[in-house]
């Protein structure tokens, strides 16, 4: 299903676990490149003591490539130059005609989060194609994907989430697990009436199991609750949560966040977020430097 694919590679086991999940995702015919980001330009010296030292470069890509032979992955490497690694990996997909950009589980704590901010949520917003994380030491245990889990609810998105896990599941016939979550802050800003405690809600939630159980070929159900909190303990029962995104303006990301920003934290299982339709970031200036393709 995804051909051109983009991981995005640090110093840290994030980038293990990313291309441990790159190549689970693969086809034997999907390219992957392995990209480094750097902010600012390395060559650049700014001491004064010191000479310049012209080893970064080298050292990531001897580090990025000694990976590579221990994860035992058929990938190019890219070294990039950008403002931020979430733009960088960005300017690289959009070079590159990505389908796919896979990152690692930030490590960061809140105060890190704050500090430094998030590469993993910059990736995830704004991309121009989906954005598959891998959670906190995946490459630990690679299995392949036996059950695909769908956050779904009808919507055009998890319509196209679905569409997803089943070409994802075509080739190794993976079972499909569907998730709606009724919640009550979803109603209230989609101009429905907020549903009240007993017969409303229970008929609310008889209405959507309905709905699941006419999905052809699909375990569904649908529980009531908060949605980040629900799909996050979903992801106990499958090995990758499909979802997909949805274009909410500032209000209503006020009162209900984001979803996806949520799973990013708490997604207790691989995590993929399909790109909104027709959302493209503009692409700018990045320097692009690709390694040697021999050992």
């Amino acid at each position: 299903m995804f051909m051109q694919i983009v991981v995005g590679v640090d110093d840290h086991e994030g980038g293990r676990d990313a291309i441990a999940l790159a190549k689970v995702l693969a086809r034997p015919q999907s390219e992957i490149t392995l990209a480094y980001v750097y902010c600012g330009d390395p060559r650049v010296y700014q001491g004064r003591e010191k000479p310049p030292v012209v080893t970064d470069r080298e050292r990531t890509l001897e580090r990025i490539e000694t990976l590579r032979h221990e994860v035992g992955i058929d990938a190019d490497i890219r070294y990039v130059g950008a403002t931020s690694p979430g733009r960088g990996l960005h300017e690289l997909a959009e070079h590159q005609h990505a389908d796919l950009l896979v990152v690692g589980s930030s490590s960061r704590g809140l105060v890190g989060r704050v500090l430094t901010g998030d590469d993993t949520r910059a990736a995830l917003n704004g991309a121009p194609c989906a954005v598959a994380i891998a959670e906190r030491g995946y490459s630990e245990h690679p299995t392949p994907i036996a059950k695909v889990g769908v956050a779904y609810n009808g919507s055009p998105e998890s319509k196209l989430a679905l569409e997803c896990a089943r070409e994802l599941t075509a080739a190794t016939r993976a079972d499909i697990v569907a998730l709606e979550v009724v919640a009550i802050p979803t109603y209230a800003y989609t101009g429905l009436m907020v549903p009240t405690a007993g017969g409303g809600l229970d008929e609310i939630l008889a209405d959507a199991n309905k709905r699941m159980e006419e999905i052809d070929g699909v375990s569904g159900r649908a529980v009531y609750g908060l949605s980040g909190e629900e799909l996050a303990a979903f992801g106990d029962e499958v090995d990758l949560l499909v979802v997909g995104s949805r274009s909410y303006g500032p209000v209503r990301r006020l009162v209900i966040g984001s979803t996806s920003d949520y799973l990013e934290r708490h997604a207790r299982c691989a995590l993929l977020v399909l790109p909104r339709a027709g959302e493209s970031e503009h692409a700018g200036e990045s320097e692009i430097a690709q390694a040697p393709a021999g050992a």
